[in-house]
């Protein structure tokens, strides 16, 4: 039940933002750095002669612009292309105020300002004649649109771009990732944790087309966001900034981490040394209804068990797809079904409900379920170690 009460609180920021369609949260400098860091550090070619599009990211407001039209040519970009959405059309519009960037310029348009997003593209020509690359250099107009990524002329961007990176709307995100996936892109962006277990990015994860980056420190993330004077729903309040907790990067460009091998220790050791009282002494609770093992942190995963393991959703931050291979995710019914899940019984659910269980399962359904007292795990993917080829 505290599993249950603790994912709740870190998602009711996300969550609350998604229903309200507050989208406006700009991703911290020091954040965009550490995970593309993350990828240069494993192939420093990563991002050279690509064109990488930041869709969602208005440079006098997000940092993904400034940050890779400062490095540019240090990272051998081919072109870097921004969009930005109407202010008109998002939540936050009632708080608009053109900058002298836009009103400075001889195509500012009132109308067209609020109205439309904004096209923003750097390319290698030293328009400011400083003898450099950067910000300086960028070209702007107005796009036809509202700058929605759903948009023909959006779309067209995603299709010329190499590489896709931006913290997309909260509220839109699985719209987005289909969006990436149609578009058969690289890319890098940012989402609640819980998104691991949507049935329609599960089953991208199983199949390695996505995985989750470098990540936040201690899955923590710090946004800018206009909403602080306005929302009740706020986790911090002070200089514009939220802090959001339950937050991950998912991406399909490979970094060092996601190949470090796990150490970890036999099921003998374990057993004897583990930190967790839940395993020392104990050993491991087998599944009432599935041939497999609850195994109730990452860093007790035997080394040496190569049958199926209930794992928390967590592991995929130290998941290595050499050593490990993903069978299924807690909540796909027909999957778990598949490899060999028994309905759970009546008898076991009379246990669950004299032990105070609430849950929604219902007998006949195909719930790993737990003895000693009768109960159901928590956000679990099952896993298996991969055999030494």
């Amino acid at each position: 039940m505290a599993n249950n009460s603790s994912t709740t609180v870190k998602n009711a920021i996300l969550q609350a933002a998604k229903k309200a369609k507050q989208d406006e949260f700009y991703t911290q400098w020091a954040d965009i750095e550490r995970e593309m860091n993350a990828y240069l550090e494993y192939d420093p070619d990563v991002f050279r002669d690509r064109t990488v599009l930041l869709p969602c990211d208005d440079p006098e407001w997000s940092n993904f612009t400034k940050f890779f039209s400062l490095h540019f040519a240090e990272f051998g970009l081919k072109k870097l292309i921004s969009t930005s959405y109407a202010p008109e059309s998002n939540a936050h519009g009632a708080f608009y105020q053109p900058t002298l960037f836009e009103t400075d310029s001889p195509i500012y348009d009132p109308d067209k300002s609020r109205l439309r997003g904004r096209l923003f593209i750097l390319a290698p020509e030293d328009l400011s004649g400083d003898g450099v690359i950067n910000i300086d250099d960028l070209r702007w107009e107005y796009l036809e649109g509202d700058g929605d990524f759903r948009s023909r002329e959006v779309t067209r961007l995603r299709d010329e771009a190499d590489v896709i990176i931006t913290n997309p709307p909260f509220s839109l995100w699985r719209q987005f990732v289909a969006w990436l996936i149609e578009g058969g892109k690289k890319f890098a962006i940012i989402g609640n944790q819980a998104a691991i277990t949507y049935t329609d990015i599960f089953p991208l994860i199983q199949e390695n087309r996505i995985w989750l980056g470098k990540g936040f420190p201690r899955n923590m993330a710090h946004f800018n966001t206009p909403y602080t004077p306005y929302s009740p729903w706020i986790e911090q309040e002070g200089g514009g900034v939220v802090r959001v907790a339950g937050v991950q990067w998912f991406t399909n460009i490979d970094h060092g981490r996601r190949h470090e091998p796990l150490q970890l220790m036999t099921m003998a050791e374990n057993v004897k040394f583990s930190k967790h009282k839940e395993v020392r002494g104990l050993g491991y609770e087998r599944y009432v209804n599935f041939d497999a093992i609850e195994v109730p942190f990452t860093d007790a995963i035997p080394s040496d068990y190569s049958g199926v393991m209930g794992v928390p959703i967590t592991f995929l931050n130290k998941y290595n797809p050499d050593q490990f291979e993903i069978i299924a995710n807690l909540d796909d019914h027909p999957r778990l079904r598949e490899v060999g899940v028994e309905p759970i019984s009546e008898e076991f659910m009379a246990g669950y409900r004299a032990a105070g269980g609430t849950g929604a399962q219902r007998a006949g359904g195909y719930w790993p379920g737990l003895a000693k007292p009768n109960r159901f795990p928590f956000k679990r993917i099952f896993i298996r170690r991969k055999r030494a080829s």
